[in-house]
């Protein structure tokens, strides 16, 4: 018996669909991937956005012992994917931080996901599978999950998700346990990638169901029931994971009633409905709804969402094919509906990521009603509004892509679409001020706060610039308030401490820099400004200790290898610091201050001609460091050159530091 006819009449191919599929695979998957290559090139420029910086491996990962710690140490990751983590470390291993790779990845990934789709359906039957197939590759609304590189986990994981479903389909042809266990691991894998494709055994339990209108206990639920129970056990973890190390902090944000989550619920599924149909105005954080119990046009989505549903159940004995397609997509988008608390609520309801995996089944509607329609004689011209239909959503790609070229456009763009979004003026702030354009940075500081007074991101970060600008007195009430707004802020108390110390108040900038280390012992930040802290109250041997925290959490710490080395130059332990002096070098080539305060450390201990190569290369970056000046010139006399060593003392009082 072949494939074909084992599929009932019903859903056997029109004959427009047959014009598609008589194509090789391969040449279809050749276009898909030429298309969507051509589609995302502008997101090929992009740099790293917003958190990618957390996904893309951090350098206490990156060794071989990292990887071990992203599968073993809940928390070692921003969430925990340790699929995803890996393949992140895996990457790190072969481009570094070169962007380009990630996002041709990236993009690869959603062209085989797209490839691996139009294979399912044309195994299924289904008209018009690969136009589904070719929507999904180039839909504009795909776009911030393929352009984003920390989204990676959504390309990897669908992938894996279609992969599993496509050995299942197999194994359900012919119950073969090798391919019940392929099916199987690709599952699991893909639940390592992200836990949203835990719907995956609803999702076949709704094809089998669309192929005999019945479930079968024995063929179809049985071998489903250990993935169902595998995907909630995986739910379960990654809510409890979320919960601990993410919203703990900011619990009252969540704080909805049963009545307004279901409202939630039913506008979500409108809005990307909507978005997917007419894909006008997508935007990198949409404006959050104000949710009202009260306000009874709200009400309005939940009911029409259920009489669309009862009005599809009503047609399903005409056809199974659309109630089928809106189980997929609402059931897909269960995790994301509102009643569940996930981090981004606190921004908006609604992103287009979310909606990545849930929209293959509005296009697998879409794609067999414009064939079905394409096969009457009188409806010709239908193909060529659907190659028009992906040309449009090519460009549109094309377009929304180029706005994930780097934080500033991609801010930029959003606060033009989104006025209100708080968030989106922090985080231009951020990369402001990390431009040292600190002015702009604290003018979107002051819009964010402006926007949402609530919001102890942008007080931290406005008082952490005034600090930085030596305007400690101003910065303390913005840090004092962020503390106060979200007592867990770790890097508010180091932003606290900092400001506290240039104040005069060295006592209560230590304990505030103890509260941070102590509440993330993670954190680098935390442990190097306590051990300044701690070596200005003359605690040495304390303080060499964070400093060599800080170094193991982060390796490639600069300024913490360097206070490393004059902690234990200090503590009369000048052989053990000097790797660490150079290490400090290695890594910050262009620091004069750095190769300075090596020299003195190498003069103070009677090596002055190596002291004198460290001045000079001082001087090298910075000739108007008089500091090096004057200290090369003290060496200098010392090892009898009396005449260089006068013009470096008179090059320092030139320069306006005549001595200390």
């Amino acid at each position: 018996m072949n494939r074909d006819s084992r599929i009932p009449p019903s859903f056997a191919p029109t004959p427009a669909v047959a014009d598609l599929v008589s194509w090789p695979a391969r040449w279809i998957c050749l276009l898909i991937f030429a298309s969507t290559l051509a589609a995302y090139w502008p997101a090929l420029n992009g740099t790293f956005i917003w958190d990618d910086s957390g996904h893309v491996t951090r350098a206490d990962l990156r060794p071989l012992a990292g990887l071990g710690r992203i599968w073993f140490e809940i928390g070692a990751t921003q969430q925990y994917y340790p699929l995803t983590h890996s393949a992140f470390w895996l990457e790190h291993q072969l481009w570094g931080d070169a962007p380009l790779g990630y996002h041709l990845l990236n993009v690869l990934l959603h062209a085989t996901a797209a490839c691996l789709f139009g294979v399912i359906l044309r195994r299924l039957a289904v008209p018009g599978a690969w136009l589904a197939a070719l929507m999904f590759a180039l839909h504009p609304v795909c776009v911030e999950s393929v352009a984003w590189i920390s989204e990676q986990k959504n390309t990897l994981s669908t992938v894996l998700y279609l992969g599993a479903a496509l050995a299942y389909l197999r194994f359900a042809a012919h119950r073969r346990p090798a391919r019940y266990a392929l099916a199987t691991a690709l599952f699991v894998l893909a639940l390592l990638t992200k836990t949203v494709t835990a719907t995956l055994p609803a999702a076949l339990m709704v094809v089998f169901w669309w192929q005999r209108g019945r479930l079968e206990w024995r063929r179809d639920v049985a071998p489903l029931l250990p993935w169902f129970v595998i995907g909630v056990a995986a739910g379960f973890f990654t809510t409890w994971v979320e919960h601990t190390f993410v919203i703990r902090t900011r619990a009252a944000a969540f704080s909805l009633s049963a009545v307004e989550r279901g409202l939630i619920a039913g506008r979500v599924v409108w809005f990307y409905l909507g978005k997917l149909l007419w894909p006008a105005n997508l935007a990198f954080i949409y404006p959050r709804w104000t949710i009202a119990a009260t306000a009874a046009w709200q009400y309005l989505f939940p009911l029409a969402a259920l009489a669309a549903l009862g009005a599809l159940w009503w047609w399903r004995r005409h056809r199974r094919g659309p109630l089928a397609a809106a189980l997929f997509f609402g059931g897909t988008l269960f995790p994301v509906l509102g009643f569940l608390n996930i981090f981004p609520f606190l921004y908006s309801f609604v992103a287009d990521h979310f909606q990545y995996l849930a929209c293959l089944g509005i296009f697998t509607a879409v794609g067999a009603g414009l064939a079905d329609m394409g096969a009457r004689p009188s409806l010709r011209t239908v193909r060529v509004a659907a190659a028009a239909l992906l040309l449009a959503f090519g460009m549109l790609t094309w377009r929304q892509s180029g706005i994930y070229r780097d934080v500033f456009v991609l801010y930029e763009t959003t606060i033009a679409r989104n006025p209100a979004c708080w968030m989106a003026h922090n985080n231009l702030g951020i990369a402001l001020a990390r431009a040292g354009r600190t002015e702009e940075a604290i003018a979107h500081f002051k819009q964010s706060l402006q926007i949402h007074p609530g919001n102890a991101e942008a007080e931290n970060n406005l008082g952490d610039e005034l600090t930085k600008l030596g305007r400690p007195g101003e910065a303390l009430p913005h840090l004092q308030r962020a503390l106060q707004l979200q007592p867990n802020l770790d890097q508010g108390y180091v932003n606290l401490g900092l400001a506290l110390m240039a104040l005069g108040r060295p006592n209560e900038g230590l304990a505030a820099f103890t509260t941070a280390s102590r509440q993330n012992p993670r954190d680098p930040k935390a442990h190097y400004n306590l051990g300044v802290a701690l070596a200005l109250q003359g605690r040495v041997g304390e303080a060499i200790s964070h400093f060599e925290r800080a170094v193991r959490l982060k390796p490639d710490y600069a300024e913490a290898e360097l206070n490393w080395g004059l902690g234990l130059t200090l503590a009369n332990r000048f052989p053990e610091a000097v790797p660490h002096f150079e290490r400090s070098l290695q890594l910050k080539s262009d620091s004069a201050a750095a190769f300075h305060t090596y020299g003195r450390a190498l003069a103070d201990h009677g090596r002055y001609e190596d002291a004198i190569v460290q001045y000079r290369k001082a001087l090298q970056i910075d000739p108007n460091f008089a500091p090096a000046h004057l200290d090369l010139a003290v060496v200098l006399q010392r090892v009898g050159r009396p005449e260089e060593a006068q013009r470096h003392y008179l090059e320092s009082q030139r320069l306006g530091r005549p001595g200390y």
